[in-house]
């Protein structure tokens, strides 16, 4: 049967349509951003930064998937799939980082920021990023760091009020496990314990340690105020993060995808530390109406007093890269 010639071309033009269609849905990839925060905090508000301007910038062709909530693992764990590829992306603690790379322990110094607005604007600081960048590539393999966030300040909670650092002197105060927190902690008379993050609640619960420290929403999402009813504002560390990629993601993307990638990494630096604070108030305003007993009237000098000479020494310590990204915060007014 023979077919008249524009309908021949019609059927060429359609086929031709339906082979571009089909090569452009094979391009489309998804991808896993993993950490270990529930909805609603710092954590997932850089994975929506992320998302949303990757999707933006790779014109649909790049897709992030969240995994929340320790899905995939706890920090440390997190870390290594990243390290071996299992996972693309993720969000982690500069703490937690340190356990591939001790002088991330560098963002942990007690007091090394003076203010939410001085952190805001460190971590949005191209020069200090570069440095932790450096300072992760000089110091371990298979991962990336491309951006930066915060989940705010660290605070202590437990059943006791903290209104000076007398009242910490021999209590038990679960920290991350670095070497900054173990050397503070215990400088402010109080003994450490290390366990998993999600072991918190019941170790509050049980009495294994009389206080946890965490920022106000992370306080609030994983209902630690449940078995800890006081929140007292110490503001002892920033609790901030690292922005990460594998490398064995890194290596197989063209010029244009990685640069999407650091595009859509430099949003996150620059825009989820202000939100991220923002949720920490509103966090505050509802424990406070949900009956928390939330301590403002800290007195932080005896805390400064103790840390501000571990600035320094312990920056030293960790090695040239925590001293430089140190000294560069401290630089930004």
């Amino acid at each position: 049967m023979a077919y008249p010639a524009r309908t021949i071309g019609g059927l060429i033009v359609a086929f031709a349509m339906a082979i571009t269609a089909s090569a452009g849905a094979q391009e489309v990839k998804h991808y896993r951003f993993a950490h270990d925060q529930q909805l609603n905090s710092g954590y997932s508000i850089a994975y929506d930064i992320f998302s949303a301007k990757l999707k933006e910038l790779s014109k649909g062709t790049m897709l992030v998937d969240q995994y929340p909530g320790a899905q995939l693992g706890q920090e440390p764990q997190i870390l290594q799939l990243v390290r071996s590829g299992d996972i693309d992306f993720a969000i982690v603690s500069s703490a937690n980082t340190s356990t591939i790379s001790p002088q991330a322990g560098v963002m942990s110094l007690h007091y090394l920021f003076r203010s939410e607005d001085h952190n805001i604007k460190a971590l949005a600081d191209p020069k200090v990023f570069e440095a932790v960048r450096d300072m992760i590539d000089g110091t371990t393999q298979g991962i990336h760091a491309i951006g930066l966030g915060t989940q705010g300040f660290r605070h202590l909670y437990g059943k006791r009020e903290v209104h000076k650092v007398e009242d910490l002197k021999g209590y038990k105060v679960r920290v991350q496990a670095t070497a900054t927190e173990d050397t503070m902690f215990a400088a402010y008379g109080a003994q450490t314990v290390h366990m998993p993050f999600g072991s918190v609640y019941t170790s509050l619960q049980t009495g294994v340690m009389d206080f946890g420290e965490n920022a106000v929403n992370v306080y609030l999402i994983n209902k630690h105020y449940e078995v800890a009813p006081v929140l007292s504002m110490t503001e002892h560390e920033a609790n901030n993060a690292i922005l990460w990629i594998s490398d064995k993601l890194w290596q197989s993307l063209n010029a244009d995808q990685k640069q999407w990638v650091l595009d859509a990494a430099r949003d996150v630096s620059q825009q989820e530390p202000k939100r991220a604070f923002d949720l920490e108030r509103s966090a505050a305003t509802k424990l406070q109406k949900m009956g928390v007993k939330i301590v403002a009237d800290v007195d932080k000098t005896g805390f400064q007093k103790i840390a501000d000479p571990y600035l320094d020494k312990l920056a030293k310590e960790l090695g040239p890269h925590a001293e430089k990204i140190k000294t560069l915060i401290r630089a930004i007014n």
